[in-house]
């Protein structure tokens, strides 16, 4: 992999020519964040404010989420999950594909700050990303090195579309996907008994405060009005007892069936480290073992549950 200040300067270079050409009104990347360890959104819409478009190992936010209704022509930085979620984006009729234009970095997965501040728990002052393998994190008389795949956040750990495969062009070289299982877990999962299976999502989910960071950050979720705020009718309680804070993640998990790209997002944004991703991978396995379908690999194929066929298999319901 390029290192990521060449990564930077291309990605700065491109936004530059999408702008003085006009294929693109405003460029949505990131810009170095205000402590360690971080990056924030960052709209780009003149050349010096692209000079301030930066790529680190802490690119986290799927930035797709700022795409669904945006009038004009835009360009964005998008790792293989992102990249993905705007295609998904794209066949819902969220943004047009000509309005659209995808910046491609390929990616070896994002840094999970809670593991880095779990092996180095004093106070981190400055990060050195010295290699695509590690990083150095400094403070008030210490410097330690972390390898990077200690530190990889969870769904990094077993991405296997780390290139966008689609994008208008590609910033540094393809890198290839995670040769793990990403559905052992699950899969083991669902062997257990219905009641068991249960047991684990009450317990996943108890701390849950309704907080709805996770359907905020999440670029599927982009409803005028979510079913948990429609109040004519009113679908759900509004506080957290048990039976409605299960009932939210059951229905946003089957809300996202066959349109989730497993970017982490809602994990990411979770102020109580909920493994919320854990609904929408069951189903992910379920669309996948049903209609051999991954989101967002095909501009022009829609999620099989938006869909009807007459010819499609019912067993799964029965």
């Amino acid at each position: 992999m390029p290192a990521l200040t060449d990564i930077t300067n291309k990605i700065r270079e491109s936004a530059k020519k999408l702008l003085a050409s006009g294929q693109a009104e405003v460029v949505i990347g990131y810009r170095q964040g205000t402590i360690p360890m971080t990056t924030s959104p960052f709209f780009a819409r003149t050349a010096d404010e692209c000079d301030l478009l930066v790529w680190s190992n802490f690119a986290r936010i799927n930035l797709a989420n700022y795409l669904p209704g945006r009038a004009g022509k835009v360009a964005m930085v998008a790792k293989g999950c992102d990249a993905r979620s705007a295609i998904g984006q794209v066949t819902e009729n969220q943004i047009l594909k000509d309005n659209l234009y995808i910046i491609g970095v390929p990616c070896t997965g994002m840094i999970d700050t809670n593991l880095v501040v779990a092996k180095e728990a004093r106070p981190i002052r400055e990060v050195v990303e010295t290699a695509d393998d590690s990083i150095t994190v400094k403070g008030q008389g210490f410097s330690t090195d972390i390898k990077k795949d200690e530190v990889l956040r969870r769904n990094c750990k077993t991405c296997v579309n780390r290139t966008p495969k689609l994008a208008n062009e590609l910033v540094g070289q393809e890198v290839n996907g995670a040769a793990a299982d990403d559905f052992a877990d699950i899969k083991a999962l669902l062997a257990k008994t219905p009641a068991e299976r249960m047991g684990y999502f009450k317990d996943l989910i108890k701390d849950c405060l309704r907080c709805y960071a996770c359907r905020n950050a999440c670029p599927l979720c982009y409803c005028p009005v979510c079913f948990v705020d429609e109040t004519r009718p009113q679908w759900l309680g509004k506080s957290t007892d048990p039976m409605d804070t299960m009932t939210f993640h059951l229905l946003r998990g089957l809300h996202c069936a066959g349109r989730c790209t497993s970017c982490g997002a809602c994990e990411t944004a979770c102020p109580v480290n909920i493994k919320v991703r854990e609904f929408n991978r069951v189903m992910e396995l379920t669309v996948q073992n049903n209609w051999n379908y991954e989101p967002g690999l095909s501009w022009d194929q829609k999620p099989p549950l938006t869909m009807f066929q007459t010819d499609d298999a019912a067993d799964f319901i029965k």
